[in-house]
């Protein structure tokens, strides 16, 4: 049976939950904010499954691709809204006009990163662009299997842990099953993320009521509540979360949060409505998640890094575009593609994407994750400390003090941002 004794041997896919006859075993979060699957020994009947599901336990041999890709969605809108050259939605839209099923990750109501699927081009919608939070698989395991039994296209997308996961859940290759992941820096804890919310939505009470902004600690993360609830408290209806917004481009993205103030009735042009706007360097959750602090101990070893999740293709941005085809570069996202499979190579020329050769050691350079876990920070035991009263944000100032003329330069590229998207109007 499955007995996590060390946590960097659990990536939180929940195939041993789906897979477990007895029904078992149940996921619980920890003090970081993490899931972990826990087994009731009274009902029990150790036959292994869970084992054999495991994907840190089961490890593939690694890979090399067959084809490697710069790429971009002819159609722009969609790029706009999705995170780097919209290749997804090409590869999903294919399936859904074959009668198929897309899952996907999508806010739900609470505003926690879910796998869900859909059947119509509609659906897509949620699924595009970057939620840089490790999501709930759910069932979604139990739910591709029965329709790839009855014979639907089906396309799933996750992190390269949990492509590797479903692979081992189903126990043979279907034939009708794109698997897409990612190439994955990490998975941020979604309890860190509902506590850096709870402190945005703080500042948004101070500013409204023109307070002065005195963060406090919601240690532990598990006792805060989801952010839909926290918003509610506050005054607030949380609208939309952005992590890859482009109006000051992709390669400076902004996280935005929106929100809706309760008290007042919308009126034409949004003027009940307040959002949070920060650039990359200037976002204190980006900087945490960029600098390794609150990703899963399983990250730090991850199990399927250089091809061994098994999946079909591999999408990523395609960083670095500027140096290798400055002519692609327009500033407003380019997809890498990575080609594992034949059933891959097959589905993505079967598109409308526009295809440049690139060579796979160009973007292994620019994306290190492809091959190689990132270390654990000095900084991440202290970050977590319960020890500490300061909030979220006083601890990310704690762990990253910038010089002054650091700041000063992103003050610049921000201001650099927002005069180009007033001459392009």
């Amino acid at each position: 049976m499955i007995n996590i004794k060390n946590k960097q041997d659990c990536c939180g896919c929940s195939a041993c939950v789906q897979c477990c006859p007895k029904q078992c075993i149940k996921l619980y979060e920890d003090e970081e904010g993490f899931l972990y699957p826990k087994v009731d020994n009274s009902i029990c009947i150790d036959c292994g499954l869970c084992e054999r599901v495991c994907p840190v336990l089961n490890q593939a041999e690694e890979r090399k691709p067959i084809e490697v890709f710069a790429a971009k969605n002819p159609n722009e809108e969609i790029r706009k809204e999705s995170s780097s050259g919209g290749i997804f939605s090409l590869l999903a839209e294919q399936i859904i006009d074959a009668g198929g099923i897309v899952f996907g990750v999508k806010w739900n109501e609470h505003f926690e990163a879910v796998h869900d699927y859909t059947e119509t081009k509609e659906g897509l919608v949620a699924f595009r662009g970057s939620k840089y939070v490790q999501s709930q698989v759910g069932d979604t395991f139990k739910l591709t299997e029965q329709f790839l039994r009855q014979g639907r296209q089906v396309l799933y997308s996750g992190t390269p842990c949990q492509i590797a996961a479903l692979k081992l859940y189903l126990r043979k290759d279907y034939e009708n099953l794109l698997a897409v992941d990612i190439i994955c820096h990490g998975a941020p804890s979604p309890g860190v993320f509902r506590w850096y919310l709870a402190e945005e939505l703080q500042k948004a009470v101070a500013q409204q009521n023109g307070d002065k902004i005195q963060f406090r600690s919601l240690l532990p993360i598990s006792s805060i509540a989801k952010a839909d609830v926290l918003a509610r408290e506050q005054g607030f209806e949380i609208k939309d979360i952005r992590f890859r917004d482009k109006r000051f481009g992709w390669k400076k993205y902004s996280f935005v949060l929106f929100l809706k103030k309760l008290s007042e009735v919308t009126t034409e042009g949004g003027k009940n409505t307040v959002s949070f706007s920060y650039t990359l360097h200037e976002n204190a959750f980006m900087r945490g998640f960029l600098s390794d602090i609150y990703l899963r101990p399983s990250c730090y070893a991850c199990p399927a890094k250089a091809g061994k999740s098994g999946s079909d293709i591999t999408l990523a941005d395609y960083w670095g575009i500027q140096h290798l085809m400055p002519e692609l570069d327009d500033d407003r996202g380019i997809s890498a593609i990575i080609v594992n499979t034949e059933k891959g190579q097959n589905a993505l020329h079967s598109t409308d994407a526009e295809l440049y050769t690139a060579p796979y050691e160009d973007i292994c350079k620019k994306n290190p994750s492809i091959l190689n876990s990132c270390k654990i920070p000095d900084c991440r035991k202290t970050f977590f400390s319960s020890k500490q009263k300061k909030g979220f944000h006083d601890r990310i100032i704690q762990v990253f003090y910038v010089p002054i003329h650091q700041r000063i330069k992103w003050k610049v590229y921000a201001c650099l941002g927002k005069l180009k998207i007033l001459f392009c109007k």
